[in-house]
């Protein structure tokens, strides 16, 4: 699955990387959520590349309300074209949703340890996307967007055993391209040797927690085991903590 990812690339590098005809206007952020906007790429009328928002969480275009997106944030590659929500997306509204990389979440003396994922030489990513428009009765148009996920690759099947399907550069075009539906091959784990990941701080847990901070590497504190006495019950055994948790959206 893909909950939570961060994006810090300077403007500039990303225009080169995504192939955008100039720098986008868009800040880091260290801690994206669903329901907030989101910057992807997608083609525009003309045929360019072009970078906007869209609230994630896809609102299918027969959805009675919004509020369904919250549910949406994750489209099931194995399943496309058999789900209703996303059917339409798939075959006329693909995307990319640039990253820097991703948070999952491990199991951890009890407790989960966030972790960000991320390419080893350090490269922005193109996340597979889908994204549709709806129309409220009164007017309202809202734009949104979901993220494309498939099986865990041999790096992070014990983290979780989804990932987000992560499209390479020379494929961009192909998967921007609506036109062409022979894009299977496209939803295969990322190669794991690519990847890598790093502890990284709890605040990331608080959605309220966006800063460069967030994205550094921590060392987890190590597992202490308590001294055993003659009669085997544990001495100065510590008290138990509870560390927050990520809860699962997928």
């Amino acid at each position: 699955m893909c909950g939570r990812y961060e994006l810090h690339t300077h403007p500039a590098a990303l225009a080169l990387a995504f192939g955008l005809s100039a720098p986008p206007e868009i800040h880091p952020h260290y801690n994206i959520a669903p329901t907030q906007q989101v910057p992807i790429v997608r083609l525009a009328a003309g045929g360019e590349r072009e970078l906007l928002q869209m609230r994630w969480g896809l609102v299918p275009r027969w959805a009675k309300d919004p509020s369904i997106g919250a549910r949406m944030i994750n489209a099931r590659a194995e399943t496309l074209m058999q789900r209703s929500a996303f059917r339409n997306a798939f075959q006329r509204h693909r995307c990319l949703l640039p990253a820097d990389g991703f948070y999952e979440w491990m199991t951890r003396h009890g407790g989960k340890q966030p972790v960000l994922v991320r390419m080893k030489d350090g490269t922005p990513f193109g996340l597979a996307g889908l994204y549709e428009r709806w129309l409220a009765p009164d007017g309202e148009v809202l734009d949104t967007c979901t993220i494309v996920t498939t099986s865990a690759n041999a790096l992070l099947h014990d983290l979780h055993e989804r990932m987000p399907v992560i499209v390479p550069p020379a494929d961009y075009a192909r998967w921007l391209d609506a036109e062409n539906d022979e894009v299977g091959d496209l939803f295969l784990p990322y190669p794991a040797e690519a990847m890598a990941w790093q502890p990284v701080s709890t605040r990331v847990n608080a959605v309220r927690n966006d800063d460069p901070s967030l994205i550094d590497a921590i060392v987890p504190a190590p597992v202490t085991r308590p001294a055993s006495g003659a009669d085997g019950t544990s001495e100065d055994a510590p008290a138990p903590t509870k560390e927050p948790v990520q809860a699962s959206l997928l």
